[in-house]
């Protein structure tokens, strides 16, 4: 069994908000500076510990996919970069591509990959702003312990933190497995 064990102790919500402004704020600096499609990835990471062994892990494979997939379609990256923190790894491609397009290659590789449901890809177009699933006609993210509207759950706390843990770590070795 995975223990999500913390490389450092867990963030307070205080952190996790000045995080949030602090990305933000890189976005708009990005999208600012190149004009083009910007491809946020962060991790799906309940509870208070967002930098783990195992999380760096779910981390590194979703860069490699990320990475694979946009040498595979061609697609020239501007710039890219990767920041780890304590409140969560983080990464940034600038890519020169549409932003629907870019946004229907990270959902595939979301719904592809058995550490897809933790992994997500924000496609933000410096014109038109996040490009939704919604705006592709796919269905909003699905909850991992029941598998309802993500979000619904997770504004509710429909599910107590041990039992969303438990279905995190379920997929963290069931892709160990498949190793």
């Amino acid at each position: 069994m995975t223990i999500v064990t913390p490389a450092k102790a867990g963030v307070s919500l205080e952190d996790l908000l000045a995080a949030k402004e602090m990305r933000a704020k890189r976005q708009t600096d990005w999208l600012t500076q190149f004009s083009q499609p910007l491809i946020s990835l962060t991790l799906v990471t309940p509870g208070s510990v967002k930098d783990s062994v195992a999380y760096r892990q779910v981390m590194r494979e979703a860069l490699q996919r990320a990475e694979i997939m946009l040498l595979q379609h061609g697609w020239p990256v501007l710039k890219h970069q990767v920041f780890w923190q304590p409140t969560g790894a983080e990464a940034f491609w600038c890519v020169d591509h549409p932003a629907p397009e870019l946004k229907a290659a990270t959902v595939a590789l979301e719904q592809s990959h058995v550490l897809g449901r933790l992994w997500d890809f924000d496609v933000i177009c410096p014109q038109a702003g996040v490009v939704g699933r919604r705006s592709l006609d796919n269905a909003s993210r699905r909850c991992l312990v029941c598998d309802g509207p993500a979000h619904a759950c997770a504004r509710s706390r429909k599910h107590p933190l041990p039992e969303v843990m438990t279905k995190v770590e379920a997929l963290i070795d069931g892709w160990h497995r498949t190793l």
